[in-house]
């Protein structure tokens, strides 16, 4: 029970982590160049921040508010995104995240600016964490197997293959934008519910590379993919504290050779060689029998 609760901050990190990075998996898988997630938890971690401490809003409220706020950016944003594609959707979107910042920064009678908001009274136990990552991971896997996960993959594979079999590339975009930003946003409202404080800087660029860090390593289609990616992304830390100083270092190597001998990610490529094996032992099976059927 000790080694456990040693170990609990890091499982806090782990299932934080692991909601942002869903967030994130769920617009590339639809073709989607985004790294707007930063944006969305900045809006959900603020708005339930600003509800629990200054006006004495129920948590449940706040985090449906944060989630509802987060769904609702995600598709407005959409709007304006809808004819952008691949690099241009990536700048697109690191300019909302900047303006989200900006804002959080000069509105300071809201935020308290640069010093951020502290003193928010905790709610939310690793317990609750865990519950709220199981029932993402539920969630997801129910997305990946209805309409609404194959539309993202044939508009992942080829936009126009997608539009002549009848997908709405802009419906499924803005759908993809819309849940993206319902999850960034209420993991940022979770994230902030159970820390005792929010700072601007929490979700600032190294939180963008991070997040899209989990899915690179990980795998952007398959649903265990995040869980990977986050998980050997949050133990590198912990493994690598003699080399504390090389850490940035280490994760950079590992994510360019990741890129570069598995650029479909850790989960992706198992799944993908797994599937091969299991054809070619078909194939083998089949031309036995053909053998001793001849014999």
């Amino acid at each position: 029970m000790n080694l456990l609760l040693s170990y609990e901050p890091l499982l806090d990190i782990f299932l934080l982590s692991l909601g942002f990075a869903y967030s994130q998996q769920i617009v590339l898988r639809a073709g989607v160049f985004s790294v707007a997630t930063a944006g969305f938890a900045s809006i959900g971690a603020y708005c339930a921040a600003i509800l629990v401490k200054y006006h004495a809003v129920p948590a449940p409220i706040a985090l449906v508010l944060a989630l509802a706020c987060g769904a609702l950016t995600g598709l407005l944003l959409s709007v304006p995104l809808s004819r952008l594609r691949g690099v241009y959707q990536a700048i697109a979107t690191l300019a909302f995240v900047q303006i989200v910042m900006a804002i959080i920064l000069t509105a300071e009678d809201f935020t308290g600016g640069g010093f951020g908001i502290n003193e928010i009274p905790k709610s939310i136990s690793t317990w609750h964490l865990l519950a709220f990552a199981v029932a993402l991971v539920y969630i997801t896997i129910c997305i990946q197997r209805s309409g609404i996960g194959r539309a993202f993959d044939a508009i992942q594979q080829d936009e126009i293959v997608g539009a002549v079999l009848g997908v709405s590339i802009r419906k499924y975009h803005a759908l993809a934008f819309t849940i993206s930003g319902a999850i960034g946003g209420f993991f940022g409202g979770v994230e902030s519910l159970h820390s005792y404080s929010l700072i601007p800087g929490q979700y600032g660029f190294p939180f963008v590379v991070a997040v899209l860090a989990y899915n690179v390593v990980g795998g952007r289609r398959a649903v265990v993919g995040p869980v990977i990616g986050v998980a050997f992304l949050s133990l590198l830390p912990e493994l690598s504290r003699p080399f504390a100083e090389y850490r940035p270092m280490i994760t950079g190597a590992i994510m360019i050779a990741v890129m570069n001998f598995m650029p479909h990610g850790l989960a992706d490529t198992a799944i993908s060689w797994w599937r091969r094996r299991g054809t070619k032992r078909g194939s083998l099976s089949q031309e036995g029998h053909r053998v001793n059927a001849a014999a």
